[in-house]
């Protein structure tokens, strides 16, 4: 196999910036990639918490002004990943989040500072650093999706490109009035270039420039090219449907393994199954839950928001908790849902206990110590906390859509006489169906055998990165031009 260089352009990256899944997955593929032959550096911008995990620096490129301000394209490493870091201080030097001000709004300079980073992913993919010349360059979501763009409208070779969708729902839209000052040409402003119903839409250009299309399910990626679930991009994928992979994300098992997880009361593995219920333990004592054994607990590690299903958590409440189960939620977001949640702490006291906010150990813990994972997303493009629960031996409990219907086998009949069930799917994603699938895990978890049966099943199934990088290898090998 031809080694090839790889750009992938991110807007974050677990471990040193994170707001959701995308981190996960673009600090994980450098690694998974390195066995497929393929060298990854990746092109951050330099919000403080980069700037800070910096090592072995090294300025390659100098910008007297790039997006109304001077910026330094950086060399450097941190935590073992290879990095280009867009050091624009005017752009990226502030509180609050990558994307939101501290206030939880969205800085209102987004559209000029995601299209700096596409422009120098572009002219790094166009040989701007003579030491790295990628053979592709790998825009992920809205925030990069100007960089397949910018290589489209510019002079001489490119590089392949491909862009990954990592929720659909976020698109990038901005006014077009902006295209002179964000650097595109007058002609891309159209609707084969960058032009969405008016406005300038990110991720809109991405899917109809680059050369190839990823999202990060099988099943995800047939619902986006749907009008039910293509959020208006529906036409444009279908139209591209021959360019379109659904590739399943994995996870990081050196961060995710209950063997030597240090966040852990105590680890297992599927040889000592029986040391998780230190772990239940535990959660039950920081989360101020009667201490029981025997009961039933769910476990929530999610943003809380609509998309996620949560308000369908709590109208399931009373059927949850009937007979002594228990709930154990972890997560951060709409206010209504966190009050409400507040709220049924208090009316079921040693029934239900919540951290609002993110706590990484108690993530951990949660997946190592639930008996049960509620997933009851409403769209998920692929899910990560459903193969952590698997591959810590908590049943996954999910909607059957996107990556939640591709990586749960259903504890139906046949599937728990076979014995290969892994989890409990439901659909439609109403309160009916929720409420079918709880009842199903509570008529079940007396079954002790057939319960550790679908924990051993989860914790055996392949959740790594190894397969959906060499797919990843596959679709930028694709790129190449044939000779």
């Amino acid at each position: 196999m031809k080694p090839l260089n790889v750009l992938s352009v991110t807007s974050e990256l677990f471990p040193i910036i994170k707001t959701g899944g995308l981190a996960d997955v673009a600090g994980a593929l450098p690694f998974a990639l390195k066995k497929e032959g393929v060298r990854v550096v990746s092109l951050l911008p330099g919000y403080p918490a980069v700037m800070r995990a910096l090592e072995h620096v090294e300025v390659v490129r100098e910008y007297p002004d790039l997006s109304r301000g001077p910026a330094r394209l950086i060399s450097a490493t941190a935590r073992q990943l290879e990095l280009f870091v867009l050091d624009a201080p005017h752009l990226y030097a502030r509180p609050g989040s990558p994307y939101l001000t501290p206030e939880g709004r969205d800085w209102p300079d987004n559209a000029r500072r995601f299209a700096a980073l596409g422009r120098v992913a572009a002219d790094i993919g166009q040989g701007a650093v003579p030491g790295f010349v990628p053979d592709i360059v790998h825009a992920h979501d809205w925030q990069a999706g100007l960089a397949p763009a910018f290589l489209h409208y510019g002079d001489g070779p490119r590089p392949g490109t491909v862009i990954t969708i990592h929720n659909i729902a976020f698109q990038g839209i901005f006014p077009a009035d902006l295209l002179y000052e964000l650097g595109l040409p007058p002609y891309a402003f159209t609707v084969d270039g960058v032009e969405y119903f008016g406005q300038i839409g990110f991720l809109k250009a991405g899917l109809r420039l680059a050369d190839r299309i990823t999202t990060v399910s099988p099943t995800y990626a047939k619902e986006i090219q749907t009008p039910e679930s293509g959020m208006g991009l529906d036409g444009l994928l279908r139209s591209r449907s021959k360019d379109v992979f659904g590739i399943l994300n994995g996870i990081d098992d050196s961060v995710w393994n209950p063997s030597s997880d240090l966040s852990l009361a105590a680890t297992f593995t599927v040889d000592s199954l029986e040391r998780r219920s230190a772990n239940k333990q535990a959660l039950q004592e920081r989360l101020g839950l009667d201490p029981d054994p025997d009961a039933l607990l769910f476990g929530v590690v999610s943003r809380l928001f609509e998309q996620k299903g949560f308000d369908l958590v709590l109208a399931a409440l009373p059927t949850l908790l009937a007979d002594g189960a228990q709930l154990a939620l972890l997560g951060a977001g709409d206010t209504t849902l966190e009050e409400s949640f507040r709220a049924a702490a208090i009316v079921y006291p040693g029934q239900v206990g919540c951290f609002f906010g993110y706590d990484e150990e108690l993530a951990h813990l949660i997946q190592g110590g639930s008996d049960a994972l509620l997933v009851p997303s409403r769209f998920e493009p692929c899910g990560l906390t459903q193969l952590c629960a698997m591959h810590y031996g908590s049943v996954p409990i999910v909607s059957r859509v996107g990556g939640l219907a591709d990586t749960v086998i259903d504890a139906n009949e046949m599937a728990i006489a076979s014995g290969v069930a892994t989890g409990f799917q439901f659909s439609p994603v109403n309160l009916t169906g929720l409420l079918d699938s709880i009842n199903r895990a509570k008529a079940l978890w007396p079954d002790r055998k057939s319960w550790r049966t679908m924990q051993l099943n989860g914790m055996a199934a392949d959740v790594g990165w190894s397969r959906p990088a060499r797919h990843y290898a596959e679709v930028y090998r694709s790129c190449l031009p044939t000779i």
